[in-house]
């Protein structure tokens, strides 16, 4: 169970405030993650890593690829600075330079 698995964040409404478009966490975890080098996807967020004193996500993590019946991988971590965009739908990252994605 991660940090967000509660419903304290259900409020999946999307605010434009001055031109920028606010999205809440549990609306983020129901988007697409794209790969913008490849165009591939990659899935869904599964939880993030937050810096609490400064108050912002460090970086998002996804499922890593099941490599048989019982086993799996690490969940794979990329950085909030490869987050490129995070649209209506889907969020684009960056994939160079993050370990556990096939390129």
């Amino acid at each position: 169970m991660g940090f967000f698995d509660n419903n304290e964040f259900e409020n999946e409404e999307v605010v434009e405030e001055s031109g920028i478009t606010l999205h809440s966490l549990n609306a983020l975890r129901t988007m697409e993650v794209i790969d913008i080098k490849t165009g591939s996807k990659i899935g869904f967020i599964k939880d993030f890593v937050i810096d609490i004193k400064e108050s912002r996500i460090v970086s998002i993590l996804l499922p890593g690829m099941a490599k048989g019946w019982f086993g799996k991988e690490e969940d794979i971590e990329i950085p909030w600075d490869k987050v490129k965009k995070a649209g209506m739908e889907v969020v684009l990252v960056d994939s160079s330079e993050v370990d556990g994605l096939k390129k």
